[in-house]
């Protein structure tokens, strides 16, 4: 979990290379209020590089438990001009043989977050 939380603070995706179980499942924080699904290694791993890459957000951790194949990360958001704007959030997370196999995203947000979080995961495509 320090690894995966590290690229996005970091903004270094290749943190996640060999984090990601192939069976993997993630909802992320929006739309609210289910988010959006990604199942499978590598729609769960290009969202999540994505996010690790973008500059026009940042964030910084909170905490950080881990017990037995759990994980729960809390951090903050922030994205805007200046990075001006913030939310807190936190990843309910599972992890079997070292690979997450399950994230969940939740977030004390409003639209604001919503366009920022799109916007940083946007597909070049």
């Amino acid at each position: 979990m320090q690894q995966f939380n590290r690229a996005f603070v970091q903004h270094d995706k290749s943190l996640l290379d060999g984090l990601i179980a192939e069976d993997c499942v993630m909802e992320s924080v929006e739309p609210a209020p289910d988010g959006t699904r990604y199942l499978g290694r590598q729609a769960c791993l290009e969202f999540w590089q994505r996010l690790a890459d973008s500059r026009d957000s940042q964030f910084a951790d909170e905490d950080i438990v881990a017990i037995d194949d759990r994980a729960i990360i809390l951090w903050r958001y922030r994205f805007g001009p200046g990075m001006s704007q913030s939310v807190r959030g936190v990843n309910v997370m599972r992890v079997r043989d070292g690979q997450i196999v399950e994230a969940f995203g939740y977030v004390k947000s409003g639209d604001a977050v919503a366009a920022a979080v799109r916007s940083a995961t946007a597909s070049d495509e």
